[in-house]
């Protein structure tokens, strides 16, 4: 929401990061540019605000970083990748599975109109949710809870977003999908893990696309 000037050129050069790997990964992802609104988004939130006092030196740096508590802050062209297969629009609703630290939430919330997190570890659940208020993000719910099973109650979402590696595709979470709408998710592969995106048409049928080998840390129960 707002840009700290002494980290713009950190934040700069992490964006054109993105844009070289987007090219590079144009083949697999069916990607060659990351979209403008996305480039937006994720200049728009300062990523130094979400990383330990310890990491703040790579907090513009493109690779995963630890939080703590054995979770991560996903790489920014992860970020940036899963935001984009995610295609949603200003107004959709979302849901995310893996708050984490707070930073893909924010990233989505500067994108659509509300976003609906879980997050497993309660005290990142409560972390992530009073540094998303403190940067202003209002349109923003976090619960603390198991993200296998979604939510219910704010059912159905315009988009899906799983920032945890799943051994399968948990149905509650395909059930929870709005016609039209993408549920992106890292799914376990054998000893390997795929980015899949499983799509929803608007009759009802569901197709899924494995996308690119990824490494998340596992997705767990309560």
């Amino acid at each position: 929401m707002s840009n700290d000037p002494d980290r713009t050129a950190d934040r700069e050069r992490m964006l054109k990061t993105i844009r070289d790997l987007f090219r590079l990964t144009a083949a697999e992802t069916g990607l060659g540019e990351a979209p403008p609104a996305v480039i937006e988004a994720l200049r728009g939130v300062p990523r130094h605000r979400f990383v330990p006092p310890q990491e703040q030196g790579l907090a513009y740096a493109d690779m995963a970083l630890p939080i703590g508590m054995g979770q991560t802050i996903s790489q920014p062209y992860m970020v940036a990748l899963m935001t984009a297969l995610l295609g949603v629009s200003p107004d959709a609703r979302v849901l995310e599975v893996g708050t984490g630290c707070g930073y893909q939430t924010a990233v989505l919330a500067e994108l659509v109109a509300q976003v609906y997190s879980l997050e497993v570890v309660r005290p990142l659940a409560e972390d992530a949710a009073r540094r998303l208020a403190g940067l202003g993000y209002g349109n923003v719910e976090v619960r603390h809870g198991d993200g296998h099973g979604g939510w219910a109650a704010q059912a159905p979402f315009d988009g899906i977003l799983v920032t945890a590696a799943a051994p399968r595709v948990p149905m509650p979470l395909v059930r929870q999908l709005a016609p039209g709408a993408n549920l992106v998710i890292p799914v376990a592969r054998g000893a390997s893990q795929v980015l899949s995106v499983l799509s929803r048409e608007a009759a009802g049928d569901l197709h899924r696309r494995d996308v690119i080998p990824v490494a998340f840390v596992p997705m767990v129960r309560t």
